[in-house]
């Protein structure tokens, strides 16, 4: 049984997934993913991933590497050491000082 505020799904560090994953509820990344990558909950992406992925998520935390284009309905937090490229739409972007950020936001109301 999942709880409210419980990772439900791991792609651990040495990890390689290609296509499109598709998840419900909190899904953590510590691997690599190459696709795209879609969640009705939170996606954390941890220090050391890499995704080369469009991403579509309510709640979107990068602290490794991503290109591609993020679409959060609720907000992003791009944290340190994180390296980002691509384009992000949410209605709340936060960026952390020392983040590598190549790109364009575009902010949105939220719904």
């Amino acid at each position: 049984m999942s709880k409210r505020n419980e990772i439900c799904a791991i792609i651990e560090e040495g990890c390689k997934f290609e296509g499109n994953l598709s998840f419900s509820g909190i899904v953590r990344i510590a691997g690599v993913v190459n696709g795209s990558v879609f969640s009705n909950d939170t996606l954390i992406i941890s220090e050391g991933a890499i995704i080369n992925a469009d991403i579509n998520a309510n709640v979107v935390i990068i602290s490794g590497s991503v290109k591609g284009n993020v679409k959060a309905s609720s907000r992003v937090e791009i944290r340190r050491p994180a390296r980002f490229e691509g384009t992000v739409i949410s209605p709340s972007l936060v960026v952390e000082e020392g983040v590598i950020f190549h790109g364009v936001t575009k902010m949105k109301d939220k719904k």
